[in-house]
Order: structure tokens, then C-alpha cells, then sequence
């Protein structure tokens, strides 16, 4: 059978779930696809750009002419792969043809960059002519460190991989195959450890004969797999030796002597099964066959062989993984790649050898035995995160993986002889490497991850709203829960109708006015407000009229987990509609939280974005206290500075006042982590400059939580600095209420709105 290999992309099925409108206005807005290319040097002025190109680039030219090895030093070769394919298997889909693989490969671009800061771009070529495709390839190795081959079909992907890994001086990695063989290795060596088998004796059955599976069986032979107790099938049965129907050389090589003409006749006492094939390739009675704890990989994409529900029926003892992250033990190969790129482009190694496949395959296992981080465990299903028969593989989003993966890589080229610039201190590079990725977004996708474990019912206020019913839509499509929409149903329909977009059968529309718990909010709402000035009918308008007042009370009697709002009304009338049915947490302040994530400093949080226009200094120092625990959830350790146009009293000013003051309370406190200020906002992110001219400061690096003077102040940082960088901001988030709210800023997209609703629903879990 052909195999259908796992994408690299974190796959759970809700692929199917997601609708092909979304998809494509994704990769439309805004600039189109998913890449460009940013500066590393500032290209201001005439000597920026004399030094940059002529005549200053000529310097370097000179030098590595002389010395090949300085383009290393002097150009981003050594951070830059090549993905490459020529459209002939995309996806599972089949021969699209180059152009229409671009969408996969700038996908797989944004995978290495995002999980292990390896550069790339991605190179389509248009021939299935495999010695021009070959000679396409081999003369771009100037330019990369290493070549990421994808999407090409069996058997001519072997062909231009082995070629091309003879004729350069550069890693040459098709990933179809060794990626996926790579991460079911790291699976298989913790399955047999908890079922007490050793590979040398372990027999195993692979459906599939096409890049992955052939990789699969090439890598456990070199981690110690007999040959024999290998047994490949393929559409025609069992590849046994002296068999001529449907061969070549590839699968001749994995030929074995056998009486098994079958995938049923194959599996009859084996101990481990890998498919690389259809949905429903193997029955319950095929696994009832197999020995005692039997081992399936069923890896078929995006509906394996046989369901985790169906062999667990069958063989109550069995580990089973799969493709799928909605399923324990996803085989996913984003766990692979950019980590053993990064390792191999760091020690300039010449190629990716069988060394290096074990090596990650082995560090990968040895991290799934650790203890799980928190904030990793707590994404699990519903369950924690532990070694055994549920948890054989590391979660995708573990932080842990930059630091562990490529230092294992790393070592083994050096080892085996291939590293043209051994590192001589692991322990350090270990400890970069885990310094190289800002903690944020590992932390978001955990948060999702977890939110769709645990849905829950977050009400979209503005429910009639374009935007709003697309955001709760996406919300459905990925799982994240229970979507309930304010509104007129015949206004929802017809907006949903006008899109051409059908309404999930899972969304419900809530309208305020005739609502069967209009009353229970109203007199809800009257009891709170009635010395304030309020009569009940004032109350019962406001249930009926504004729906935030109205979302917000089914959220406060418990109707429903969190509230998103904020689209068509300011924060600040948004905010008074919310806080007349949700109270404030008690002892502490309600304040914005707005995260920036640039790509050079990483995640700053900056507070307070959203409420106080100057906040006395008791409020300052709990912001404080409440941004940095924030911080820390999101993976940060927290470094405060209290910003003001004034460093440590010069120039002196009665507005830095409060903020010493915060900083005296913080003292008294005995808070635990660093902060200080009052200081200006370069001194605050430049530890070099605060080194030099304060070198008492208590700061150890850059600050990451930024606690401003004022809301002038923050609002004029957090909305320029997005349109005068490339830096995404997040929020501002609303801290403080005692019920899960979030209101996003009137111009929001339904990303954001999406995103915002997501972390709603996280923080009512968290509750």
C-alpha cells in the first residue's frame, strides 16, 4: 500500500472541521501566504547600505573566496535550509503538481522557524524528470546549510535523496521518510521498554511499502531490528523474498523468507504493527491475533488503520498511537525535523546520518520518561501527562524540545565524524538553544490545547455581528467548545446565509429579549443595582437592551463559562456594561494585560493598557504583582521595571513619586521576582546601558513586564509599536473581574476575536 504519511503539522482530526473558506481567507488576508523576508541589519542611512552592498559587501566576497568555510560567518547560510518538492505526492493527496505544493512548503518554512529558529524558504520545481530535479538541486548548496526534501513520490524520492546526499556537502534530509521514522522509533523504543521486549527480538509487521515505511524499517535495523523479524506489506500482501508482482528495489531489499501471504496471516503472533497506509487496513480480529501487549502505530493520516477505541476493545493491553493529536501518542514529525536541522546546521555537519536519526529518536523517549512540565500536563485530555502506555511520546508543544533534540543531534555528529565545527561545551549550547525560543507561543498553543480538552460555553455578546458569528463558527470547527450566540436567530441566519456559511448545529443563539431566563437575569441585576438608582424596569431594559449586560448575567448565574465582547462598542462602555452583573475579584485591581511578542526581544507584557489614567502606587505594585504571575504562567520568569521619563530620579518630576513608592511597597512585600524603577524604557529593555550607567539596578537582564505610569502612556506604546515594528500584540487582556471576560478592541479580527474567546474559556478552567 501506499503510505500516508504524517504531515508534520499538529493534526487532531479537526482538519475535516475546518472549512475551506477558512483556510483560504487565511492564507489571502493581508499580504498573501505565509512568509516574507525581514532585515537583520538596519538599512537606514547612505553608510547602512555602502556597508551593506557597495562597496562594503565586496569584503566579505574577498574573504570567502579565499576561505569557503566564512560564508558560514559572514552570510545566513548556516541558519538557512532549503524546503523543496516538485508537487508529486502532496499531503496524501497526490501528484498537484509544484505550484500547487507552495501552500505545504511555506507551511513547512513557518514549522521550522517557529519550533527551532532554523530560516528557510521554499523552492518548487516544476519536473518530475528526476535527473533534472537533481541537477536543479545539487547546485544550490552555496546558498543553504541544508535541504529539506518533500512531498516527492516514491520511488523517485529515494533516487534524488541518495544522489543528491552523494553529491553535496550538505545535509540532504527528505523528511516523508526519516522524520516519520524517526518519531515512531522514539515511540517504539518506550512502547517495547513498557512492555518489557528488547527490538533485537521484537517482531514486527509494517503496512505500507512506500518513503516513510521503508525509512521506518531501514532505522530500526540500524537501532538493532533483526531483518527477519521484519515483515513489509503492500497492496499485493506479504513483500516475501522470490516475489515478482509489484517489486523493485526498495522493497526487494526488505524481502524475507516467510509462509505469510497476507497482512492477516502477517500479524498472527507479532508483536508490534506500523501502518503507513489506509483507514481500516486493520481489523479487530487482526489484533486479537497479535502476541500479548501488543503495539500498534497506526499512523494512516487523517484516519488511521484502526481506531484507539477499536483496538483497545479488541486487546485491552495494547499501546496504540497514532497520527492525530485528539488521540495520546500522536507520531508527529514536527517533533523531528527542525530539531535535528538545528543540531546538524549547528555543528556544520555534512550530512544527516543513521548516528543522528537514533540519536534524536533516543533523546525524544528519554524526555517522555521525565516529569511533564505544568503547563505542558495540563493540555492533556482531561488527564496528566505520565509516562506509560497513554503518554510514550512528547507533546509537540513541550519547551523542553529545542534544548534536548538538537544537543543529542549535535553530539552524535560529532561523534560520528560528519561536524565540521565540533561545540565543545554541550551543557552550554543546551542552555542557548532553551534561551533562543520565546516561551509564549509554546505557551498559547498548550492553552488551546488545553481549552479543547476541557470546552466550555463562552458567550460571543455581539452576536449578529459578521465577524462574531465567523469567530464562534471557528470556535466550533476547532473544538474549543460550546459557542452561544446574542442575538435575533432570523438576523444570524440571514448574515450566515449572505456569507454562504451554514451554522453548526452546535452554536446557540440566545436572544435577550425573549429569553425563558430574562427575568432571573433582571431580577438578578435589580438586586445589585437597585441603591444605586436603578428600578426594575431600568434593570429589565438593560437585560433586554444590551447585550453585554445580558451575556455577562448568564455568565454570573452560571449559564455559561466566559463572555467575549468588545466589536461594536469602546472598551470603557463595554467594560460598565459587564462590571453592572460581574464583580471584581477580590483584592485585586482590574487592569489591561497586553502581551507584545517581537522577534528580536521576544514577549513584553505591558500593564495597565485598559483601565487606570494614573494609578496610585498601592495599585501599581499589585499590577505588578498580577502581570508578573502572569508572565510566569505563560512560561517567563518576570522582570519588572516600573517606566516613567525619569531613571532613578533624573529628571526629577511629581509623577515618578507613585512609582517609587510601588517599588518601597513591593519591599515590604517580599515579592519573588526581580524588579525596580522608576527608569525610561531604553534603560529598562538595555541591560548593557542600565550595566553602565546604574549598575545597582536589580535587574539581571531586559525587562519583560513593563508597568506603566499611566493609561496615556501605555495606550501610546502598545498601538504605535505594532505599526512601527513588526511586534503582534495580544489584548489587552481584563484582569481582575471574578468571572471569565474579555473585551477585545473595536477593529478586531476574527482571529482575534478567536483567539480572545480561547483565552476566556482558559481562564474559566483555571477557575
Amino acid at each position: 500500500m501506499d503510505d500516508v504519511r504524517n504531515t508534520g503539522l499538529p493534526n487532531d482530526g479537526r482538519t475535516a472541521r475546518i472549512t475551506g473558506e477558512e483556510a483560504l481567507a487565511m492564507h489571502a488576508e493581508g499580504r498573501p501566504g505565509k512568509l516574507e523576508i525581514r532585515l537583520t541589519k538596519p538599512l537606514v542611512t547612505a553608510r547602512d547600505l555602502s556597508l551593506a552592498y557597495s562597496p562594503g559587501v565586496a569584503e566579505p566576497c574577498l574573504h570567502i573566496h579565499r576561505d569557503k568555510t566564512l560564508a558560514y560567518d559572514y552570510t545566513s547560510k548556516g541558519n538557512f535550509v532549503a524546503v523543496i518538492s516538485n508537487g508529486t505526492a502532496v499531503l496524501g493527496l497526490g501528484n498537484l503538481g509544484a505550484v500547487a505544493s507552495k501552500p505545504v512548503m511555506e507551511g513547512k518554512v513557518a514549522l521550522f522557524k517557529r519550533f527551532a529558529d532554523v530560516d528557510g524558504i521554499d523552492l518548487c520545481i516544476d519536473t518530475e524528470d528526476v535527473d533534472a530535479m537533481i541537477n536543479a538541486i545539487r547546485y544550490l548548496g552555496p546558498s543553504f546549510g541544508g535541504i529539506n526534501l518533500e512531498d516527492i513520490k516514491a520511488p523517485e524520492c529515494f533516487i534524488i535523496e541518495q544522489r543528491l546526499r552523494e553529491l553535496m556537502d550538505i545535509p540532504v534530509f527528505h523528511d516523508d521518510q526519516h522524520g516519520t521514522a524517526i518519531v515512531a522509533a522514539a515511540g517504539l523504543i518506550n512502547a517495547a521498554h513498557l512492555t518489557g521486549r528488547d527490538l533485537a527480538t521484537t517482531k514486527l509487521v509494517i503496512n505500507g511499502a512506500g518513503a516513510a515505511s521503508i525509512a521506518c524499517a531501514e532505522l530500526l535495523r540500524a537501532m538493532g531490528m533483526r531483518p527477519e523479524n521484519i515483515l513489509m506489506c503492500d497492496t499485493k500482501g506479504v513483500i516475501y523474498r522470490g516475489r515478482v508482482e509489484g517489486m523493485n528495489q526498495w522493497k526487494s531489499a526488505h524481502a524475507v523468507e516467510t509462509k505469510a501471504r497476507s497482512l492477516s496471516q502477517a500479524l498472527e503472533g507479532a508483536d508490534v504493527f506500523f501502518g503507513l497506509s489506509v483507514k481500516g487496513a486493520v481489523t479487530q480480529d487482526m489484533v486479537r491475533a497479535m502476541a500479548p501487549k501488543p503495539i500498534i502505530f497506526a499512523m494512516a493520516n487523517p484516519d488511521p488503520e484502526i481506531t484507539p477505541e477499536e483496538a483497545k476493545a479488541a486487546r485491552p493491553d495494547c499501546i496504540i498511537a497514532t497520527g492525530r493529536s485528539d488521540y495520546p501518542n500522536q507520531v508527529n514529525n514536527v517533533l523531528g525535523f527542525p530539531f535535528i536541522f538545528r543540531g546538524a546546521l549547528d555543528v556544520r555537519a555534512s550530512t544527516i546520518n543513521d548516528a543522528m536519526k537514533i540519536a534524536a529518536a533516543r533523546a525524544l523517549a528519554l524526555l517522555a520518561r521525565e516529569d511533564v512540565p505544568e503547563e505542558v500536563g495540563s493540555a492533556g485530555a482531561g488527564k496528566s501527562l505520565r509516562y506509560g502506555a497513554e503518554y510514550i511520546i512528547p507533546n509537540a508543544f513541550d519547551p523542553r524540545l529545542i534544548s534536548r533534540v538538537p544537543v543529542a543531534v549535535a553530539k552524535a555528529a560529532i561523534e560520528s565524524g560528519v561536524a565540521r565545527k565540533p561545540i565543545t561545551d554541550l551543557a552550554r549550547y543546551g542552555r542557548t538553544l532553551a534561551a533562543r525560543l520565546d516561551a509564549t507561543a509554546n505557551a498559547l498553543e498548550l492553552i488551546t490545547e488545553r481549552v479543547k480538552a476541557n470546552p466550555k460555553r463562552v458567550v460571543f455578546a455581539e452576536g449578529e455581528e459578521e465577524k462574531v458569528i465567523r469567530a464562534a463558527i471557528a470556535f466550533h470547527n476547532a473544538g474549543y467548545g460550546y459557542p452561544v450566540l446574542v442575538g435575533r436567530e432570523d438576523r444570524i441566519t440571514a448574515t450566515c446565509h449572505a456569507l454562504g456559511i451554514p451554522l453548526p448545529d452546535g452554536i446557540e443563539i440566545r436572544n435577550a429579549r425573549i429569553s425563558d431566563s430574562n427575568r432571573r437575569y433582571a431580577d438578578y441585576l435589580y438586586a445589585r443595582r437597585q441603591r444605586e438608582g436603578f428600578l426594575f424596569r431600568d434593570c429589565q431594559r438593560l437585560v433586554n437592551q444590551d447585550r453585554n449586560v445580558f451575556a455577562s448575567c448568564m455568565v454570573a448565574l452560571g449559564d455559561a463559562d466566559a463572555v467575549v465582547t468588545g466589536l461594536t462598542r469602546s472598551y470603557s462602555v463595554a467594560l460598565e456594561g459587564v462590571t453592572s452583573a460581574i464583580d471584581q475579584e477580590a483584592g485585586s485591581p482590574l487592569f489591561g494585560l497586553t502581551l507584545m511578542l517581537a522577534r528580536v526581544s521576544g514577549t513584553v507584557f505591558v500593564a495597565d493598557t485598559a483601565i487606570h489614567e494614573r494609578p496610585e502606587a498601592a495599585t501599581l505594585a499589585e499590577i505588578a504583582i498580577r502581570s508578573a504571575a502572569a508572565a510566569r504562567r505563560l512560561g517567563h520568569e518576570p522582570r519588572v521595571a516600573f517606566l516613567s521619563f525619569s531613571t532613578f530620579g533624573d529628571p526629577k518630576g511629581h509623577i515618578p513619586g507613585s512609582l517609587r513608592e510601588a517599588v518601597r511597597l513591593l519591599d515590604e512585600r517580599k515579592v519573588d521576582f526581580e524588579y525596580d524603577g522608576e527608569m525610561a524604557a531604553d534603560v529598562a529593555l538595555d541591560p548593557a546601558l542600565r550595566a553602565r550607567l546604574y549598575p545597582f539596578s536589580r535587574l539581571s537582564g531586559a525587562a519583560n513586564v513593563l508597568v506603566m505610569p499611566g493609561l496615556h502612556a501605555a495606550h501610546i506604546l502598545t498601538r504605535a509599536t505594532p505599526r512601527l515594528t513588526s511586534a503582534t500584540t495580544i489584548g489587552p487582556l481584563l484582569m481582575g473581574l471574578s468571572r471569565p471576560v474579555q473585551i477585545v478592541p473595536m477593529d478586531a479580527s476574527v482571529n482575534q476575536l478567536l483567539d480572545m474567546a480561547c483565552l476566556a474559556a482558559h481562564a474559566a478552567i483555571a477557575r
